[in-house]
Order: structure tokens, then sequence, then C-alpha cells
């Protein structure tokens, strides 16, 4: 006979409660000890990460929705855009692919240098896709948004985190981060750059990280940071944090020479 009638459940499984503003905290360190127990578990070290925008289309995508304008009529200066920023997948996939092959050759006992990304599509589906195609294990820190993000098929399943709070979102992706690769994107992209990059200027990270501001004619069009200087809004030396590149050959040299020089004695995560 049960002894005890009522089905009263933990605090800690009653969902009333876990999602109530006064388990808000809880809630808030379970997406730090959650990431940190599963990232412990599969020896991920540190990682390279990935920013860049969900919207641009694999070049095989582009090519079919350019086809399917053409024949139709309509959509076709939205495919014609599709198109033109498709490299910008292609050319991500396959800079994950080479960072994936090179970290593997670094050590048999950690895992370093492991790619990184939102989580969703577009610029985050590439970079998965090529740490896939290198045969390396890939992260994914997705957040919980009403449209465009889900979950790309790539990453690595055991390391695909879901998140609430964009704040702890941001602090797994900077915590273990020891290079960034800035593609062109939208307003995420650019909040998660200049947060990086005010981070490191008012010195609350430390640790020397190669930046790479991937596409100059991208970003030479959107954003005037020299504009930034010219005002004293700014110090010049601020805009030599990151290197501005086209070149998939000089982000690669780029990023690898700094991560020799300046992070690979010092595994872990770190600010």
């Amino acid at each position: 006979m049960d002894d005890n009638p009522y089905d009263i459940p933990k605090f800690y499984h009653d969902d009333d409660f876990m999602d109530s503003g006064d388990a808000r905290p809880l809630r808030i360190l379970s997406e730090y000890f959650g990431p940190q127990n599963r990232f412990e578990k599969f020896n991920v070290e540190d990682t390279i990460v990935f920013f860049g925008s969900a919207r641009i289309k694999s070049e095989e995508e582009a090519k079919a929705a350019m086809a399917e304008a053409k024949r139709t009529g309509n959509g076709l200066r939205k495919a014609e855009q599709m198109m033109k920023v498709s490299r910008y997948y292609e050319e991500t996939r396959e800079l994950a692919r080479r960072f994936t092959e090179w970290s593997k050759t670094l050590t048999d006992d950690e895992r370093r240098f492991v790619v990184c990304t939102g989580g969703g599509p577009g610029i985050m589906e590439a970079a998965n896709r090529g740490a896939s195609e290198g045969k390396g294990i890939n992260v994914g820190l997705n957040i919980s948004l009403p449209f465009e993000q889900s979950e790309n098929p790539y990453i690595t399943r055991e390391l695909a985190l879901e998140f609430h709070y964009f704040f702890m979102r941001k602090f797994w992706f900077i915590y273990l981060a020891k290079a960034v690769l800035v593609m062109p994107g939208g307003f995420g992209t650019l909040d998660e750059f200049c947060e990086l990059l005010t981070l490191i200027q008012t010195q609350k990270i430390k640790k020397k990280m190669p930046i790479v501001l991937y596409g100059s004619d991208y970003w030479n069009k959107v954003v005037n940071f020299e504009a930034l200087c010219e005002f004293g809004t700014i110090s010049e030396e601020d805009l030599d944090l990151y290197l501005v590149t086209d070149s998939m050959d000089e982000a690669f040299e780029y990023v690898t020479k700094g991560l020799l020089e300046h992070a690979l004695e010092t595994p872990g995560p770190m600010l």
C-alpha cells in the first residue's frame, strides 16, 4: 500500500515552480552548469567561433532558387541577392573544414579549437557542416527564437545545446573561444562582434584572440569603423583588434598563427 496518497513533486520536478520568476536564478545556473558538464564530458577544451547570418544559403540552394525565379518570373531580385552572398556559405564551410583537420593534428588527448556556432541555419550551418566534413566534432549553441533559429543537422548530436538566455549563450561563446570569425550577418552578428570588441577594449577579455572580419565588400558598406576614429570615439589602435579579409588562405593563416602563438600552451576556457 502506498504510504503517501498525495502525488506531490519535489520542487525541482515541479514545472510550474521551475518556470516561475522565483526559479529564474536556477534556470540561469542550469545554462552555466549544464554546458560545462557537457564540454567536460566530451573533452572540449576551447573553440573557434563562427558568427554570421542565418539567411545566407548554400550555392546549391541559391542556384535552385535562381532557376525557379527565372522559370516563374517571381522573386528574381531576391534570388540574385541570395546567389551573390552564397559564396560566404561555401567559404565558411571550407574554412571550418580546414580548421577542423588542422586542429586534429595538434594533440591526441584533448579536443582543441573545436568549431562552434550559434547552431542555426545559414553561416552557422555552413561552419558545422564544414567541421563535420573534416570528420571532427563541432558545437552548436542554439537559442530559442520565434523564427529563423532551428538546429541544423550537422552539429555533433551531444554538443547541440539549447539556450533560453542570450547572455548565457554569449558567455559560452566567448569563454571557450580562442579565435573568432565574423562572416556577413545582420543585427545579431553586429551585436556579437561589437560586444566582443567592447569586452577586449575594456580588458574584460584579456586573452589574445585572432578575430577575422570576413568579406570586405560587405563590411565596408555596412559599417564605417574608420569614421569612429575620425570622430574620436575609438582609438586608432582599436582597428588593429581584427583583420579584414576576403581571402580564405589569409584568414586561415592569421587564425592558426595566432592560436599557435597565444593559445596552444593554454588549453581550456578563459577570459
